[in-house]
């Protein structure tokens, strides 16, 4: 690291817009077999996850993303036993998933190991001990490899992705041919979430096609928004099944299970926040209406 990249750190959240702010220490960097991994302190937003120089998560601010990632599906489903979880290696997608006394049994897959290993020792804020539960079983290797591959089905599948870079590891899971699988392995009933990239008004264009490729496999598809400020603004989610629609539950429903299925409180979603994140403005469902493109593995699509 040079002495002036120790003190600055760009995010590029698209080649046309750079998120700068300052950095106070850079308690690791190194590079795994699938990306690089840096974790550094940020006075504006505490310690942070950085893979392949982009922020995926901070301290003062991971609980709105991994609330709104993990919540919606899991308090829809009338009784989430069985959760799949891709991605997520820092574990608060898992910490969340723990958090619902239904749930018995977790699979998270995750293509790299160190990530986990790296998070556990430098910021265990986020998994809070998730990964010493006995209902998880972490296995690393390739979702696609594995979705494909196993016979077990589940009642939520959450897809905590980095997003769709060239030079990534993730960009095939975006693609509608892994959206038909994952639907194969969805239960009667289920449903699933995940991360549809940036949401903003000047650059809208994976989040648009990333929906429009769910539209193409699933009969119920709810896009939402949270303001996630470590990633310069909006992003955007999507919440996906056959039979459910998170859409449906009224402020009242969504206060009193929480109320009866999460152990302990939490601080961005609740019935409230619920409505207000899938109350998604005028120019963004026109732009959702007039989208055409649907991702294959032969067309992928990439945030830069």
């Amino acid at each position: 690291m040079t002495e002036m990249a120790m003190n600055w750190f760009w995010d590029c959240v698209t080649p046309d817009l750079i998120q700068t702010f300052s950095v106070s220490a850079m308690p690791y960097t190194g590079k795994s077999k699938y990306q690089s991994i840096q974790i550094m302190d940020s006075p504006a937003f505490g310690r942070c996850l950085v893979l392949d120089g982009k922020i995926q998560c901070s301290e003062s601010d991971e609980f709105i993303y991994h609330e709104a990632l993990v919540h919606p599906p899991m308090i829809a489903h009338p009784k989430p036993e069985s959760v799949f979880i891709a991605g997520g290696g820092e574990g608060a997608t898992l910490r969340e998933v723990l958090a619902h006394k239904t749930v018995k049994r977790v699979v998270m897959v995750d293509i790299d190991r160190k990530v986990p290993q790296i998070c556990q020792k430098y910021l265990p804020s986020l998994s809070q001990g998730a990964f010493e539960d006995s209902r998880l079983e972490l296995i690393y290797m390739d979702a696609l490899k594995y979705v494909d591959e196993t016979k077990e089905k589940f009642d939520v599948m959450i897809l905590d992705l980095t997003e769709p870079l060239e030079e990534g590891p993730a960009y095939m899971l975006f693609a509608k041919e892994f959206y038909q699988d994952l639907n194969k392995k969805l239960k009667k009933g289920g449903i699933m979430s995940l991360q549809a990239g940036a949401i903003s008004v000047m650059f809208p264009s994976t989040f648009l096609a990333v929906v429009n490729t769910l539209k193409a496999v699933f009969s119920v598809v709810a896009p939402y928004q949270a303001e996630i400020p470590a990633f310069g603004g909006p992003w955007g989610f999507a919440a996906v099944s056959q039979t459910l629609d998170p859409r449906e539950l009224s402020s009242e429903e969504i206060d009193r299970r929480i109320a009866s299925r999460v152990r302990g409180s939490l601080r961005f979603y609740d019935g409230l926040a619920h409505a207000g994140i899938f109350s998604l403005p005028k120019y963004l469902r026109r732009q959702i209406a007039e989208e055409k493109r649907v991702i294959t593995r032969d067309k992928p699509v990439f945030t830069y």
